[in-house]
């Protein structure tokens, strides 16, 4: 009787994930619904109909965007009811954004979301405003690409202040930039919108950040439509763990159960049905700057790229935990929302898929920069498979065959 409560509960949250896919708001619809609770900037590609809507409210996060104009599917994941609402929440406000700029670490004895003494638990955790919801002013703004600047303070939980000025610009790619990026010719009956964000940190201090009072590191997170077809894909480097440490770390909320969680040897299979919380790290030594999700109920494989300098292994840890190695940290995350407890409320739900820079050892006025790219692709499956092999380096059969459905 219990497998069989657990196989209709399966069923039902199938369903329902499916419904809301298949109702799925356009991209003119979500532009339409944030232009009622805020000031967005629409950059435009008219040659092939590709757009982004960025929230300057929002830190300037790429809220959503889409291959086919006004339309067609709209890709990053919204939480329409909080924006409608017009409440601030005390721990985090998960407005959504395919493309978010956060500043880790998040956990450990340097960690810039939990006071000092703090326990690392979820009641404890709050955002900081600069990356949660402060507005970062427009400062530069084209047809195709916006730019925001901004200044504030972050204290860690060792006691440490930082004075930040943050650079971002939100690019949106051409068609020609786009298959370059993919290293591939433009594939007949595939339809693409891709955009980049170059985020810079400046110490704006007095100070020089130094390691044995914490540093910080460029985080961009991106959250997406869920589905219960939708699988992340991660390309590891292939090695022994004696030189290149663990494939992965995925204790961050506890160990992933392994019909979530499928990791070969050069490739992670994640999922991403939004319905159980998770989350995964690739460290820089593993990470090929890259990930990648494909969502076989809706044929969008996504595909992002990022800056990783090379031979760079010093990243932050973000481990809820005081930590041995506090720049032993990865490079790449997947975060897998659900219910952080049985009857609990899930934050979304979403998927995201994440890139981080180096652990910035900055004197006073000097700078680190991180570039996160995205693209979608739709279309031709004969198409997307031959793009998930190259740049993944597994095919779409492959993709669905790795994890079983939910």
């Amino acid at each position: 009787m219990i497998l069989q409560y657990r196989f209709l509960g399966t069923l039902v949250a199938g369903l329902l994930a499916c419904g809301r896919q298949a109702s799925a708001a356009t991209f003119g619809d979500e532009v339409a619904f944030l232009k009622q609770h805020t000031d967005v900037v629409v950059l435009r590609d008219k040659a092939n109909a590709a757009e982004v809507v960025v929230a300057p409210a929002w830190q300037g996060r790429v809220m959503t965007s889409t291959a086919d104009g006004d339309q067609g599917a709209s890709y990053g994941w919204i939480n329409r009811s909080l924006i409608a609402s017009g409440e601030l929440q005390p721990h985090i406000n998960v407005f959504g954004g395919e493309d978010r700029f956060w500043i880790g670490p998040e956990g450990g004895q340097f960690a810039l979301f939990f006071a000092k003494s703090a326990p690392f638990d979820l009641a404890n955790w709050f955002t900081p405003a600069p990356i949660d919801t402060m507005a970062y002013p427009v400062t530069r703004q084209t047809k195709t690409q916006v730019d925001f600047g901004a200044r504030f303070s972050l204290t860690n939980y060792s006691g440490t202040t930082f004075a930040v000025k943050v650079d971002r610009r939100v690019k949106l790619l051409s068609y020609k930039q786009a298959w370059d990026d993919l290293h591939l010719d433009p594939l007949k009956g595939v339809n693409l919108v891709a955009y980049e964000s170059i985020n810079k940190i400046i110490n704006a201090g007095n100070e020089p950040w130094k390691q044995d009072t914490g540093l910080l590191s460029i985080w961009i997170l991106g959250q997406f439509n869920p589905s219960p077809g939708t699988t992340i894909v991660v390309p590891i480097k292939d090695g022994p763990e004696a030189e290149l440490g663990a494939k992965l770390t995925s204790n961050y909320f506890g160990d992933v159960p392994t019909d979530r969680l499928r990791v070969n040897d050069n490739v992670v299979f994640f999922c991403g049905d939004g319905q159980y919380r998770s989350k995964i790290g690739i460290n820089p030594k593993r990470s090929k700057a890259v990930l990648g999700s494909y969502d076989a109920n809706n044929q969008v494989l996504t595909i992002v790229q990022f800056s990783q300098p090379k031979d760079v292994s010093d990243y932050v840890n973000s481990l809820w935990k005081i930590q041995d190695k506090p720049l032993g940290g990865d490079a790449a995350n997947s975060y897998n929302d659900g219910p952080p407890s049985p009857g609990a409320k899930a934050l979304g739900p979403f998927y995201e898929m994440e890139s981080s820079s180096p652990a910035a050892a900055l004197a006073p006025g000097a700078s680190m920069e991180h570039t996160h790219r995205t693209i979608h692709l739709s279309g031709s499956k004969d198409g997307l498979d031959a793009i998930a092999r190259s740049i993944l380096g597994v095919s779409l059969a492959e993709i669905e065959a790795a994890l079983p459905k939910h």
